[in-house]
């Protein structure tokens, strides 16, 4: 039995990580700000009142933690804010750099004590993120926020190499979640989540730090 550690797990694309997941028999730790009816309804272990984005809140999750071996680390928590050229946010464009780049490199740094030789590391980032396959421009704060992450990522799998650690740089897919309003032309969470966990298991040392979509497909940088 393994021990997976999973962010934004209230909803979602980390809520069917959970659920599939436990269904598998592995064990669960689901960490989120405020833990949804849904995810307390699976009944695996909950970490909630978590901000990622706060070094204080890390620390006490870590402290919560106890030491304890974590074999994979699924970090999925993430927002999105919509905005073209004529909208420009630049509040909102940080908010998104402190939520999808920076906190998941200051959790992979906080929780590597923690992950043995052969533990896995999962990045959730978006095709957003990739600037060859950028042909439609716009959503700034996100696409510049998950380029971040994408080399947060591929950093993370050559300094982590030494400890046996590999890392997974993930899209999952057009999932219809609300992050994306339902759009209804997304697969399901249970579709994409079946995919990514199939690429984090398939994951060895030899392809870590590669960016893949949840169907197997090598995206490019």
């Amino acid at each position: 039995m393994a021990t997976f550690l999973v962010t934004g797990a209230n909803r979602g694309i980390g809520l069917e990580f959970c659920l599939q997941l436990q269904a598998r028999h592995d064990q669960v730790i689901a960490v989120c700000r405020q833990p949804s009816p849904d995810l307390e309804a699976i009944g695996v272990e909950i970490q909630s009142g978590i901000e990622l984005t706060s070094e204080a809140s890390i620390a006490a999750l870590v402290q919560n933690l106890n030491g304890r071996r974590l074999d994979g680390v699924i970090l999925n928590a993430g927002t999105l804010q919509s905005m073209g050229l004529e909208n420009l946010d630049i509040e909102g464009i940080k908010r998104q750099f402190e939520v999808n780049a920076l906190a998941p490199l200051m959790l992979a740094q906080s929780l590597m004590g923690q992950m043995p030789h052969g533990a896995k590391l999962a990045l959730i980032t978006s095709r957003m993120g990739s600037i060859d396959d950028n042909t439609s421009g716009g959503s700034y704060g996100y696409r510049m926020s998950k380029v971040a992450l994408n080399i947060a990522g591929r950093s993370l799998s050559i300094d982590l190499k030494p400890r046996g650690i590999s890392v997974a740089i993930l899209h999952p897919g057009l999932v219809s979640t609300r992050m994306i309003n339902f759009n209804p032309n997304g697969i399901s969470p249970k579709t994409a989540v079946l995919g990514l966990l199939t690429r984090i298991d398939e994951l060895q040392l030899e392809t870590s730090g590669t960016f893949w979509h949840s169907n197997g497909q090598k995206l490019p940088w």
